[in-house]
């Protein structure tokens, strides 16, 4: 802790230093930005702890784990595994909890009595690789949201007059600001792993989804900084071919969600057609017909695309329970362990207390949308989506996802590519990107350099085997 309070004080100097040099053109003055390195981490969380200890102070995150191996080790290893739940909540004790419980979380404990999330002790996990940090103090006083429609883009001192490859507010000051600290948050500059998919039906039947070989990309955070050239300077993206069944094998999808107005590009490859054409169709509220329509094209990972068809507030920050360090579903358990009839089974996603920013999404009253409200709940570290919930045109809560974080610790910031969404009215739900089956597999890079990634259409079509 000493060391960590003093490479805090050398970066207030240094931050201290470089306000000096320049203007203040977001929307954080100076003298707030001073709270960065020192009561605030440099990505903006409360260093201390909560009052009553159980969310411990920010001690830097963890980095290496006994028994993994980077390049080698076919997924990850819980650093967790040997720890018990300190409480559990279900229907018959929620009221106790009441406070620290979403919406969408209290919704499943009514629709089912046996429905229960399994509490673990909390750890602030998640590691940022210095130069990340650096640029992030690099954002707080010059980044600036911007585009014709509140929240479209950003602007900073970057390149392009661009921001800085870290995150654009670590000091919010709206919800837009917080969706894109989540658009542009910390994780590998690539992940490779062949994923399982299961859809439960409501008469607790499971079927196997389409498996999926993904390339999943953060070109921003390429350690070379070549990705983002050959990525349209996409914030996040992947290249995902899918590998069963047979009559899908072959199918390609190339899209990139941007930090522009144009929001993202989307290609398609069809092994029938031998060609790649562009979707723009695939965004907002079009369901993703590969996965039977279960959800729509916009809520990949939590939320992607264009925020223009609902005004986005910020309600605050809370201490909350919410899935964090989900190794089990993830990594270390089969589909046969974690794959309930009704719900995913407590033991396979771990919550924990974590301070979560809380951002209401309301449908703004000329758009069109499926979903009339929506609600983000969104970690102080990783700055990822941890919960969210989808409510229809009747106000009535639709969908629930539990997005399947944990820190890919061999390289810093958070993988939240997985999750499990409840549709609490027709009674399904389903669970993606899981890599603990055999045969499956997941990687991190830093680097994109030297990885045979289809990132262009061009070598899409050219990767075409059927």
């Amino acid at each position: 802790m000493k060391k960590l309070r003093m490479v805090a004080s050398l970066r207030v100097v240094a931050l201290s230093a470089l306000l000096l040099a320049q203007p203040s053109l977001g929307a954080v003055s100076a003298d707030e930005a001073k709270q960065l390195g020192a009561t605030l981490t440099e990505f903006g969380a409360e260093v201390a702890g909560n009052k009553d200890g159980s969310i411990p102070a920010y001690t830097g995150g963890i980095e290496k784990v006994a028994g993994y191996t980077p390049k080698t080790s076919q997924r990850y290893v819980d650093p967790f595994a040997k720890e018990k739940p300190l409480y559990s909540v279900d229907a018959k004790n929620m009221a106790e909890y009441d406070a620290m419980l979403t919406e969408g979380t209290k919704a499943l404990m009514r629709r089912h009595s046996d429905y229960r999330i399994d509490v673990y002790p909390t750890h602030r996990s998640v590691r940022y690789a210095p130069w990340v940090l650096e640029n992030t103090l690099k954002n707080a006083t010059t980044v600036k949201l911007s585009g014709q429609v509140m929240g479209d883009a950003v602007t900073g001192a970057d390149k392009g007059n661009l921001p800085f490859p870290g995150l654009p507010f670590p000091i919010p000051k709206n919800g837009y600001e917080v969706m894109w600290n989540y658009k542009m948050h910390y994780g590998p500059a690539v992940t490779h792993f062949l994923a399982n998919a299961f859809l439960v039906d409501t008469a607790g039947n499971m079927s196997r989804l389409p498996q999926v070989d993904h390339w999943l990309v953060r070109p921003w955070y390429d350690k070379a900084g070549k990705m983002r050239a050959k990525t349209f300077d996409a914030l996040s993206g992947f290249s995902a071919t899918l590998t069963d069944p047979p009559s899908s094998a072959g199918t390609v999808f190339l899209n990139y969600y941007l930090a522009t107005a144009e929001t993202q590009k989307v290609w398609f490859y069809t092994p029938g057609q031998r060609r790649v054409r562009q979707a723009p169709e695939f965004s907002y509220d079009v369901p993703i017909a590969s996965y039977g329509g279960v959800i729509v094209w916009d809520e990949l990972f939590g939320f992607v695309g264009r925020m223009d068809r609902f005004d986005f507030k910020l309600v605050g920050k809370k201490e909350m329970l919410v899935p964090y360090n989900v190794f089990g579903a993830t990594n270390t358990m089969t589909h046969q362990q974690y794959v309930g009839r009704k719900f995913v089974k407590p033991e396979g996603i771990r919550f924990e207390k974590h301070r979560v920013w809380v951002v209401e999404a309301t449908r703004k009253p000329k758009a069109r949308h499926a979903y009339s409200r929506r609600i983000f709940y969104i970690d102080e570290d990783a700055w990822c989506i941890t919960i969210s919930e989808s409510y229809d045109n009747a106000g009535k809560i639709w969908r629930v996802t539990n997005t399947l974080n944990y820190p890919p610790y061999d390289i810093g910031g958070v993988n939240d590519w997985g999750w499990a969404t409840y549709d609490l009215i027709k009674g399904n739900y389903f669970i993606i990107d899981t890599y603990g089956d055999p045969g499956s597999f997941v990687h991190s890079y830093d680097t994109g350099e030297g990885l045979p990634i289809r990132l262009t259409p061009s070598s899409v079509a050219a990767g075409g085997v059927r």
